[in-house]
């Protein structure tokens, strides 16, 4: 599965079912500390016996192709740096309970009251986070110089004219000749200058 995502409603209770009370609600974190603020959820839910209140926690991430050193790696990108999603049932007890877990610095919403995700929203983070195609992420930019390091033009320096992160391709200019001429090129082709 693309995203993470912690079941705290377990199958000690059978009878116990998702309420159609429980909603999604944004909840903001210290950024980089996702996964352990959903684990460290999780955890609390389950000692302080709210897990008929606290149902998922979800951190939204996308499979993202990069290049690194040369090498093209797959990784999960989180679409929502510094966030996490958690589907509950909002009572004292279980807000009490997320936005003082370790890691949590507030809820999202206005003044002090948690505004929840519409149904709609939730839908559309879920399919972006599970479209197949991995993208590659590039650290190139337009306009930037670069040096050819694979391919017939090896050790040609070049411009950046336009990136295509679908297919991992740069369109660069080289100077062939005195003229510049449009070469495409894979991201591990070039590196920065």
């Amino acid at each position: 599965m693309d995203e993470q995502t912690t079941q705290v409603n377990t199958e000690a209770n059978p009878q116990s079912k998702p309420s159609d009370l429980a909603k999604w609600y944004v909840v903001h974190t210290y950024s980089g500390h996702e996964n352990k603020v959903a684990a460290a959820l999780k955890q609390r839910a389950e000692a302080m016996g709210l897990m008929d209140y606290i149902f998922e926690v979800m951190v939204p991430t996308k499979d993202t192709m990069t290049v690194k050193r040369g090498k093209k790696e797959e990784v999960k990108e989180k679409i929502f740096p510094g966030y996490i999603l958690v589907r509950m049932i909002l009572t004292d007890d279980s807000w009490l309970a997320v936005r003082t877990t370790s890691g949590v610095t507030a809820f999202i919403g206005t003044g002090n009251k948690p505004t929840p995700l519409p149904e709609s929203e939730v839908e559309a983070i879920m399919k972006f986070s599970q479209l197949a195609a991995p993208k590659f992420k590039s650290s190139f930019s337009a306009g930037e110089a670069i040096k050819i390091i694979d391919g017939p033009f090896a050790d040609f320096l070049g411009t950046v004219d336009s990136i295509d992160e679908a297919h991992g391709k740069l369109k660069v200019l080289v100077s062939i000749f005195g003229r510049e001429t449009p070469v495409e090129l894979d991201f591990l082709q070039v590196t920065k200058l």
